[in-house]
């Protein structure tokens, strides 16, 4: 940002800070929890209960001691988590944000850590064409298909509402939780290609016709040009959600029905003057040949009225749609 204060230029740099960071936080081998679990706590529930039935001065004590170690194994359950290739976890505990978890494998952390599961994976997204007016207000239908991946754990767990669309999604009630979160992220990239798209769209014509301005690059052979710059706009839109977008490509482009065949009309129109200038350009070339091969061999001699009589014909035998009837003239070239 640029201040002009007193003839003096002052500039200004602000940075956006990364909030996620990796758990650091105390965490235990699965298998190690779970040999504890199943082994050491009801030998010791065993002794426990064992010394109180020996010693009866001791019996309440060594009841208290059971319900502890009861409970313990109890809350033990539900500390236990797998993280697979190209997942996370979020870890929270009692609404504080301690940092996202992506090692591999079997772990236990202590239950009261709070372990949201996230999908670090590609997926991706067909949108279905909409109509919308491109920079000539033509009204066109256009689609996308794009390819996109969650890079912030934090921005896409805290920064938007996703635990809203999770509540509101139907895959949260029917199948895993992960699954109706990443579709809610789903839905929310959705909505906003919908919009990235529209505004791509209004900035460039459909095509090269009736466009004064003779801008070359258009949504219909823009290609790699239009691409990046609908992946620019995509990721600026997603990136407050955490989301990247890995490719974005126009994969449906075509003129609205209701004006469809008139435009068809007009690119046939455009195809027709196109190949005439080309047969007269052709035709107005083969005439100059006939007429220098005359005059340099001798054939014949023509003037000028003849040599326009002679054009006349041989363009509208070259320029023709169907082939020309001869006319045989059978009086001499002086009359």
């Amino acid at each position: 940002i640029l201040r002009y204060q007193n003839d003096i230029t002052i500039i200004i740099f602000y940075t956006m800070e990364n909030k996620e960071y990796l758990y650091k936080g105390a965490i235990v081998n699965g298998f190690i929890a779970l040999f504890f679990q199943l082994i050491i706590i009801p030998v010791a529930m065993y002794f426990t209960i064992s010394t109180a039935i020996a010693d009866p001065a001791l019996m309440v004590i060594m009841i208290v001691a059971s319900i502890v170690l009861g409970l313990f194994w109890f809350i033990m359950l539900f500390g236990y988590m797998t993280v697979e290739p190209n997942q996370a976890r979020v870890m929270v505990f009692f609404g504080k944000y301690k940092g996202t978890f992506t090692k591999t494998g079997f772990f236990w952390v202590h239950p009261f850590m709070e372990k949201k599961q996230l999908s670090l994976r590609a997926r991706n997204l067909d949108v279905a064409p909409i109509k919308v007016n491109d920079k000539m207000g033509n009204p066109i239908m256009i689609g996308l298909v794009l390819v996109w991946k969650l890079k912030d754990t934090y921005k896409a767990m805290f920064e938007i509402d996703s635990q809203t669309m999770v509540n509101a999604n139907s895959a949260a009630t029917t199948g895993s939780f992960i699954a109706g979160r990443m579709k809610a992220f789903e839905h929310f990239v959705a909505i906003q290609s919908d919009a990235a798209l529209r505004q791509v769209a209004g900035h460039y014509a459909y095509d090269n016709n009736n466009n004064e301005e003779g801008e070359s690059i258009t949504l219909r052979d823009g290609g790699e040009i239009v691409n990046s710059t609908l992946e620019e706009q995509l990721n600026e839109r997603l990136s407050m959600a955490g989301i990247e977008v890995v490719e974005a490509r126009i994969n449906y482009l075509a003129y609205a029905p209701e004006i469809a065949a008139v435009m068809l009309r007009r690119q046939q129109a455009d195809a027709i003057i196109a190949a005439r200038e080309k047969i007269v350009e052709g035709a107005v070339s083969m005439v100059k040949m006939a007429l220098e091969k005359l005059d340099n061999e001798d054939v014949v001699e023509l003037d000028d009225e003849k040599k326009a009589a002679m054009v006349s014909n041989l363009l509208v035998v070259l320029c023709a749609d169907e082939p020309a009837q001869p006319v045989i003239n059978s009086g001499t070239l002086n009359h």
